[in-house]
Formats: structure tokens, C-alpha cells, sequence
């Protein structure tokens, strides 16, 4: 081996010269090495010559890599597994042979045919089981597996190679089978993990799959991805089974694992984590086998318990809780451990149905959808009247590019395909849950006022994104009443933070009753949060003397108990910074001198009780028994990994004279029925006047 000198072999932030380490030994290859950037090696890079150097090894460069691989590498995991003879399971597929089956999507039924070395080879029967038929479905996606008829599918093969002109046949004399024989247990996450015998070569003598067809299996699409016509599922025992979810993942069937116990959220340890157990919670979602199992908040940070640690599945186990585990709390584990998973999911077919056009790069661009128009496929873009963040979302999902970081209203700067200008969708409002676009609600005929051209949608896409999650203690433990007068209050009045009635009142005589508190924002994700836009867009308040860089950053509501608005306060992000962050960490975010405003990943921003606005106005509430609620970015205007943590609720009960915040928690940290209980809990109070 030789060394490198004199050039650029990374950049930033992807990796990092590195040039103080102990000097090399022996031939410098490479000196003035001049990269583009496209190249896949440094031997396509501009230099002086393999050999030709004036360089000596005081000179030697290195490089610091960032741990998180390009997307398009091969993971550490099912993706990178060998098959028989140390040669790769590229893809596996189901081809359809009935006509029946060639109609649904996904497709469940089907011989089994695996990619090697770009062509699509049969797999032969020979020895087939249902436990093979188990780990071909999860690679497919699916939870499981039924049984065929095997005579009838014979009789269809022996009919085929009959005929002579049948595309079967003609396959099976040009040497399709590839895999002889499978032997599988049925808990392997992938073909490439079970005995795989390669078929011999055929000839004359020797045929590939001897008396035998190509295997052919059956599999159960999960609850999302069957037909809407199929029958529902008895009420009750889908929420019985579902003491499992995934949060914070781009794509659907990803996330950190969070489980369900004694009626609280909680996260799993990656101690021992491993495929299997990834498995056995993908199949209990309903989806496919895991090709991920993903360790060290990889997918973000969970808050509250952590239930489970090292847990021990074997692979057959129906639900999580069925495995042997730990309880989380008796080997030191931290929320920098909480385990994740990928899982296989059914090919639906959305990816094909949208594109990006147009971009600086590939994840950013004009948006260009595939609908039916009059029964026939076109391509056309986007009206991006009421386009959004959400919008965005879907489209970033569908595109498997993450999440989306920019909803861009106006793409004139982007040059679409010539076949894709008109407009065929418009009026796209979407939940945030849906797979594709087409899935979302919009308009039946197009309807654009914009026209064409300027005002069409487009998308900028990232593979991670932050996560903000609030302290509900630090409410619960801080909250109190303040009757504040009029005369302190001339620049909250005039940043709407009263309620409608101070604008009646004889100033600057009378006061206001506050219900003031502190707010703690941590960002648990995997990125900055940042405001969307830059310093030259804040808003300047004369009042307060301060830049708001997001004008709604948290939204506080008092509820009747049965979601009536009473009383209401918003905070503006006038201040967005690192107030503390952890150990090791340091705060890179600071309003002082106009500074730049966000919250790096791991810190947190407080905001104090006795500043103004944060409060709320309850002059006119009367006594009685309340919700509290407050949420953190709540018109979506910065993307997160996960929205649904971002709504704190507490039970407030107000006499008059005092208050008592309760249960105070963040939105999805209790199952729904556990939130109707709550009342009937033991109550921790607090007396602050």
C-alpha cells in the first residue's frame, strides 16, 4: 500500500481532511488530485499520474468519514446478506400465474422467482415448506402465509410444458431454475439466511428441477394493505393485539420501537436487539419481516420509560410481549439506546406515480404526478393552491426521499418534463398518514385559478428531520395565577396575547388574571430545528424590541372537557435557542446580538413563567374543571419526524381563587382509553397561588 498527497479526497460535511496523523511509509501513488466530485474512485480524478510525485510524506492526507452512509448503500444488514456459494439474493419477487391474482396489488400469490445477476431464475419446489413459504412473504412484506393448492397449480404447470410455444416452457429449457432446493425454519428475516442449494448446471442427462415445478406461495397482505371490500376485523380485537407502534420514521413500516405497558409508551434498549426480535414486531404491525434492526436512537430519541431491554425472541412469537426481556430499568439503559427497525412493506406501486424534475438535486424539485385522466395514465404537475407541509410530507414519502423540509408554492425556476405541463391535480389536502398523493382528497375536475407555470407545487426532501417534544412536569410542577395590571401589559395587548375582552377595559385601570407557567422544548430527532425562514425574513416588534422568527411557536388553550375553547395564548419564537443541553454537548444556538435561533438535537429551549405571553388570559373563565393544553408547532411550519408528541395535555381544576394542573402528559404518551381513566388516578397537585 501506498499513501495520498496533495489533493482532496472528500467534502465536507461528509467527511473531513484529516492530516495529523503519524507519517506513512513506502510510495506516495497520487499528488494534485483534482475530483469533480461524480467520481466513484479517486482513480477517475485528475492528478499528475499514478507514481508521479514531488511529495513527501509529511504531506500524507487522510479523511474523517461521517458515519451516516449515502442513501443507495448497502446496509450492515438483510440487504448485504450472501447467498449459496457466497453469491448475492439480489431482489425476490411473486409471479402471478392466475388472472385472478395478476389483478391485485399488491401481489400476494404468485411462483417464486429470484434476481441473480440481473435476470429473474425460477426457484424450484423441491422439499418446498410453509416455512419457507414464511420467509419469502416477510421479505415481501407480508405478516404471513397460507397454503396453495398444490394439484391445481401442477395441473396448470403440466398443461404449460405441454405446449410448446408456452413461455414456460421456453424458460425452463433455457436453465430459469436457479435455486435447487430451500430449507428454511421460518424464522430467518431472509432467503440468504436458510440452506439455499443452487441447482445444477442442465443438460441432457441432468435436468434442473427434476419431476418437480416452480415453487409457488401464498401470502396475507397486513390490515393496511388489503383490499377496502375485504370484511373489517371484529371491533376490539385489532386494539387488543396492537400494544406495539413505530414513531419518527420517514417511511411507512419504520421507526423507534415504543411498546405499550401497565397503560404507558414506553421505549425498547437496543441491548441484544437483533433481526429476530425486529421481526416479530414488523409481522405484529403487519407488515413483512425486518431487513433493518436499527440500535443507538437512530431514529430518535424516545421520552418517558423505558419498558424493555434484551429482549430474547425466537422468531415465531405473535406479539412482542411474548418474548423473554428485561425490564429496561435493570441495565442502565438511556434513551441514547432506544431501538428502531425498518421492516419490509408491500410494492404497492406509488414510487412509480410520482417524480422530482428540475432540481439542483435529487431530492429537491418540481413535482409531477401519474393520474388517470379519461381511463388513460398521464403525467402532469401539481396545482399548489392550499399546498402544504403536509402535502409535502405524503410527497416525500412517496417518493422514499424522507421527510420534506420545504413545501415550495412557486417552481418557476424549475423546468418540468416537456409531456408533463398540465396541470392534473389540484385542491390536495392530505392527513399526513397516506402512502401516495392519489390517496390524499383533491379536487375531482382540475380546478387552478394560478394557471400553469409559476404556481406549481414542488418539494425539497431530507432523510431526517427534528423532534420537538415538551416537558409536561416542568408545566405541572411551575403553573400558578398572577392578577396583573393593565399598565404592564401595553405590549402583550399589543402582540394579541390577551383575550378579546382587554380590548373593552378603561387602561390602564383594572388587571388580568393569568394562568402563567414554564415551557421546556426538547428536540429529540436527528437534525436542527431551525426556523424556515432566514434572518432577513423575522419580523421586527417595536414593543418588546425583539425578531420573531416563527410568529406562532406554541399555541396554550384552556378546553372544556369536551374540547370547547375558553381561553387561549400563543408564543411567538422571538427567542429560539439552546437554553441547556447535555453533558458534552454544546449549545450552538443564541438569540444575543441577532443571532441564529434553532435548537440543536439533544438540547432544549425554556422559556420562563415570569416572560411576557407566556400564559394564558383566564379573566373570564369561570370555576369549574378544564383541560390545559399547549402545542409546539402548530401550524407545521418546520417539519418534524414525529407531529403527534408535539400537544401536551394537563387536567386543570380552577376554584376561583386557585389552580391544580394534573396528569399533565405529552399527546400519544397514554392509549386512548387509558386517557379517559385519568380522572380516577391519583392526582399530584400542586398549590401555587
Amino acid at each position: 500500500m501506498g499513501s495520498y498527497a496533495g489533493g482532496r479526497a472528500c467534502d465536507l460535511p461528509l467527511c473531513a481532511i484529516f492530516e495529523h496523523h503519524p507519517h506513512s511509509t513506502g510510495p506516495i501513488w497520487l499528488d494534485n488530485v483534482r475530483c469533480v466530485g461524480t467520481e466513484s474512485s479517486l482513480d477517475q480524478c485528475g492528478s499528475n499520474g499514478w507514481g508521479v510525485s514531488d511529495c513527501s510524506h509529511s504531506e500524507d492526507v487522510g479523511v474523517i468519514c461521517h458515519p451516516r452512509r449515502h442513501r443507495g448503500y448497502l446496509s450492515e444488514t438483510v440487504s448485504n446478506a450472501l447467498g449459496p456459494q457466497g453469491r448475492r439474493l439480489e431482489e425476490v419477487r411473486l409471479k402471478p400465474i392466475l388472472a385472478s391474482a395478476k389483478q391485485h396489488s399488491p401481489v400476494t400469490e404468485g411462483a417464486v422467482e429470484v434476481k441473480y445477476e440481473g435476470h429473474w431464475r425460477q426457484v424450484c419446489d423441491q422439499g418446498w415448506t410453509m416455512n419457507n413459504s414464511r420467509v419469502v412473504c416477510g421479505m415481501l412484506g407480508f405478516p404471513s402465509e397460507v397454503p396453495v393448492d398444490s394439484h391445481y397449480y401442477r395441473k396448470v404447470w403440466d398443461l404449460k410444458m405441454r405446449d410448446p410455444k408456452s413461455r414456460l416452457k421456453s424458460l425452463t429449457n433455457k436453465n430459469s431454475f436457479w435455486i435447487h432446493q430451500v430449507t428454511c425454519l421460518g424464522t430467518e428475516p431472509h432467503m440468504a439466511n436458510c440452506q439455499v442449494q443452487v441447482a445444477p448446471v442442465q443438460g441432457k442427462l441432468q435436468p434442473a428441477c427434476p419431476g418437480g415445478m416452480h415453487a409457488v406461495v401464498s401470502c396475507v397482505a397486513g390490515p393496511r394493505f388489503r383490499p377496502r371490500k375485504t370484511k373489517p376485523q371484529r371491533k376490539g380485537s385489532r386494539a387488543e393485539e396492537l400494544r406495539v407502534r413505530l414513531r419518527s420514521g420517514a417511511q411507512m413500516g419504520e421507526g423507534r420501537v415504543e411498546v405499550l405497558v401497565n397503560r404507558q409508551w414506553g421505549t425498547v434498549c437496543d441491548h441484544r436487539w437483533n433481526l429476530i426480535s425486529a421481526s416479530v414486531v414488523c409481522r405484529q404491525l403487519g407488515f413483512g419481516s425486518a431487513r433493518e434492526a436499527l440500535f443507538g436512537a437512530r431514529l430518535g430519541q424516545g421520552l418517558g420509560p423505558i419498558h424493555l431491554s434484551e429482549v430474547r425472541c425466537r422468531g415465531y412469537e405473535r406479539t412482542l410481549s411474548d418474548c423473554p426481556a428485561l425490564e429496561g430499568s435493570q441495565n442502565g439503559c438511556q434513551h441514547e439506546n432506544d431501538a428502531a427497525v425498518r421492516c419490509n412493506v408491500p410494492n404497492m406501486g406509488f414510487q412509480n406515480q410520482v417524480r422530482l424534475a428540475g432540481g439542483r438535486i435529487p431530492e429537491e424539485g418540481l413535482l409531477e404526478v401519474q393520474v388517470e385522466v379519461n381511463g388513460v395514465p398521464r403525467w402532469g404537475s401539481v396545482c399548489s393552491e392550499n399546498w402544504g407541509l403536509t402535502e409535502a410530507m405524503v410527497a416525500c414519502r412517496q417518493l422514499g426521499l424522507g421527510f420534506a423540509i420545504h413545501a415550495h408554492k412557486e417552481t418557476w425556476y424549475w423546468s418540468g418534463m416537456p409531456r408533463a405541463q398540465e396541470v392534473v391535480m389540484s385542491g390536495v389536502r392530505c392527513s399526513g398518514t397516506e402512502l401516495a398523493l392519489q390517496q390524499c382528497q383533491r379536487h375531482g375536475p382540475v380546478h387552478c385559478s394560478h394557471g400553469s407555470g409559476r404556481f406549481l407545487a414542488g418539494v425539497s426532501c431530507m432523510d431526517s428531520a427534528p423532534d420537538l417534544v415538551m416537558n409536561a412536569q416542568l408545566v405541572q410542577e411551575t403553573a400558578y395565577l398572577e392578577d396583573r395590571p393593565l399598565s404592564q401589559l401595553y405590549c402583550a395587548h399589543e402582540e394579541n396575547c390577551l383575550s378579546k375582552s382587554a380590548d373593552h377595559m378603561d387602561w390602564p385601570y383594572g388587571y388580568r388574571r393569568l394562568l402563567r407557567f414554564s415551557t421546556q422544548i426538547y428536540n429529540l430527532g436527528r437534525t436542527d430545528f431551525r426556523p424556515k425562514t432566514g434572518r432577513d425574513s423575522w419580523v421586527w416588534h417595536q414593543c418588546h424590541r425583539h425578531y420573531h422568527s416563527i410568529e406562532v411557536f406554541t399555541h396554550y388553550d384552556l378546553l372544556t372537557l369536551n374540547g370547547s375553547k375558553v381561553a387561549e395564548g400563543h408564543k411567538a419564537s422571538f427567542c429560539l435557542e439552546d437554553t441547556n443541553c447535555p453533558t458534552g454537548l454544546q449549545r450552538r444556538y443564541a438569540c444575543a446580538n441577532f443571532g441564529e435561533q434553532g435548537v440543536t438535537v439533544g438540547c432544549w429551549d425554556t422559556y420562563r413563567h415570569d416572560i411576557d405571553c407566556q400564559w394564558v388570559d383566564i379573566t373570564d373563565v369561570g370555576p369549574g374543571n378544564y383541560i390545559f393544553q399547549v402545542i409546539v408547532n402548530p401550524h407545521y411550519e418546520v417539519a418534524e419526524s414525529d407531529f403527534s408528541n408535539n400537544m401536551m395535555q394537563c387536567h386543570c381544576k380552577y376554584d376561583g381563587h386557585r389552580v391544580w394542573l394534573h396528569n399533565c402528559h405529552t399527546g400519544n404518551s397514554y392509549p386512548a382509553n387509558a386517557e379517559l381513566s385519568l380522572e380516577q388516578e391519583q392526582r399530584l397537585r400542586n398549590n401555587l397561588i
